[in-house]
């Protein structure tokens, strides 16, 4: 390995030179109490950013192993040193001048949620610190000015390193309250089991955020309060006793009126599959990690999907155990979110009737009258609501502010005044007693085996060149294809999308064979980065993106809206 000194010699010999020879500097080189790599030299000073990682040895860093001795507490620990480098280097950024992007030093910016992300690993063996980040390497023109890199490499680097990557140098009042935080988040996922709930709000939460663009919370919001029929009370490991309202399995409804606060609980509840940092207001807003929202999304591809359950007899004869469709409707569409998030293992739906299709949803009295059964193909999902829970043991929670329909299937009812609930299960139960309640037949309906065969898309098939470019945190292009997830809507981040890019094709290459079905290829995907981190998907190349841990059941909804899919 060269030395520092190596590499500034490097540099002052290249100075001036065409761009191009700052292809010298890759490699690693000795920094006194850490290792710096140039893993990737930009090729021009206005392409995307030269690829730096910084390792700094366990013995150096000085972390104990009870900071990240456990998955929950590693990526809470690599999250909060994440969030204090970029910090440091935002003081550096730009400060080197020069063309393009020179100067540029960068490194993910996480947002309110807590997600393991490539830019910082920490060995759960050694506990060595592993950073990534990005530099725009600078020149005038396309001529190498060097001797900016110099003051990045040497100086305002080295100065962020010290401050944020060893352990001495770290608030440990801060450090020690990130571990606990996390420590008492993960209690809570574990209790929900033993409790039989599906989601916790703790007493105090704010839930409102503070505008559309920003998930930072709302000044001056209403505190949540749970209602005292739902109010349990927790232990936590650190926090201690700790109130709040617990969701129990079943079928819960959320009504209200108009800006009452409806939407606003289950956005919280969506978002509550993850952690989330100090000052959130959502720190205690658990949700079961497994939970799905389901809403129409018309256009999107559907692709050999067992629909059957909610859509059959189609007047064109249209098969529906195995639907496909380029187009599809607000209810076809729904009903396959559906079946897709029971293949990919959920154990709660959350539904906002606002972004539902309307006949999925409900089929009045008036309306079975008008049209009888026989002629209408959708079954509407009030008629499976009940039976997707007591077979599969899957629960529902719904907003709704226009039908009372659910009233007679719910089991709890939670009505939103002003932000604050309130348990009216034994009001709207009386209430509903008055009106006749929709039929529903009593039948038995057999769930799809879930045996899709994904095969490599075209292609994949013998080409070494795959163009991919994430769209933001709605969508990524892979080749010619668009993969667009903008009604995934528990994605949290950009990186995670980035993630979801990669793991389609390293699935396309390696484990579409026509062999796997999608729930095998998924789980081999989870076990491949939880065990060898999210650069394994990289495949032995650098890592040219920054990438966060989407869940399992976002690598389902990428498969299954990739419009590109071969199936078998």
């Amino acid at each position: 390995m060269k030395s520092n000194i190596d590499l500034k010699n490097i540099l002052t010999a290249i100075n001036r030179r065409s761009y191009p020879a700052y292809k010298d500097t890759r490699g690693s080189y000795q920094f006194g109490d850490y290792i710096l790599n140039i893993d990737h030299v930009q090729g021009d000073p206005f392409a995307a950013p030269s690829r730096i990682s910084i390792l700094v040895p366990a013995s150096r860093a000085g972390f104990p192993a009870e900071l990240y001795d456990l998955p929950h507490k590693r990526i809470a620990l690599q999250d909060h040193l994440i969030r204090l480098f970029h910090r440091e280097i935002e003081k550096y950024n730009f400060k080197a001048k020069g063309s393009g992007k020179s100067g540029l030093i960068a490194i993910s910016r996480p947002g309110q949620e807590v997600l393991e992300r490539s830019a910082c690993c920490i060995s759960p063996e050694k506990g060595d610190v592993l950073v990534r980040m990005e530099v725009g390497f600078p020149a005038n023109g396309r001529t190498i000015n060097s001797t900016e890199l110099i003051r990045i490499l040497f100086e305002f680097l080295p100065d962020c390193i010290r401050k944020t990557l060893y352990c001495r140098s770290l608030d440990q009042k801060q450090l020690i309250s990130v571990i606990h935080l996390a420590e008492d988040q993960e209690f809570i996922r574990r209790q929900l089991k033993s409790l039989d709930l599906t989601a916790f709000v703790a007493n105090g939460s704010i839930l409102p955020r503070e505008s559309g663009i920003s998930q930072r919370p709302m000044r001056g919001a209403v505190p949540f309060v749970s209602p005292a029929s739902m109010e349990i009370t927790m232990e936590l490991p650190h926090r201690g006793l700790l109130k709040g309202m617990g969701i129990r399995k079943g079928i819960t409804l959320i009504v209200g009126g108009g800006y009452h606060g409806k939407s606003t609980l289950l956005k919280a509840l969506e978002l509550g599959v993850y952690n989330h940092i100090a000052g959130d207001g959502r720190e205690f807003v658990i949700t079961d990690a497994s939970a799905v929202k389901i809403r129409a999304e018309d256009g999107r591809s559907i692709q050999n999907t067992d629909i059957s359950m909610f859509i059959s007899n189609l007047p064109n004869g249209k098969d529906t155990h195995a639907f496909c469709t380029e187009d599809a409707s607000g209810s076809t569409s729904q009903a396959a979110n559906v079946m897709e998030a029971i293949e990919a293992g959920t154990s709660l739906f959350l539904i906002d009737e606002d972004t539902c299709a309307t006949n999925f949803m409900i089929r009045d009295e008036l309306m079975q009258r008008v049209v009888h059964r026989d002629q209408e193909p959708i079954t509407p999902f009030i008629e499976r609501v009940r039976m997707l829970f007591q077979t599969q043991g899957i629960s529902s929670i719904m907003v709704a502010g226009s039908s009372g329909s659910y009233f007679h299937v719910a089991d709890c009812i939670i009505q939103m005044d002003r932000y604050i609930p309130k348990d009216i299960t034994a009001f709207a139960r009386e209430e509903a007693a008055r009106f006749p309640a929709l039929e529903i037949p009593e039948a038995e309906v057999p769930m799809p085996c879930f045996n899709r065969i994904p095969r490599a898309a075209k292609g994949f098939r013998g080409s070494d060149r795959i163009k991919m470019k994430t769209l933001g945190k709605d969508a990524f292009s892979i080749n010619r294809d668009t993969v667009d997830l903008r009604y995934v809507e528990q994605l949290a981040d950009s990186e995670q999308t980035a993630a979801l890019s990669f793991m389609l094709k390293y699935a396309q290459l390696h484990y579409c064979d026509g062999r796997r079905n999608l729930r095998e290829i998924v789980n081999e995907l989870m076990n491949l980065v939880h065990d060898k981190g999210l650069e394994a998907l990289a495949d032995g190349s650098w890592l040219g993106s920054d990438l966060a841990m989407p869940r399992p059941q976002e690598v389902f909804a990428c498969f299954n809206r990739y419009r590109g899919q071969a199936w078998k």
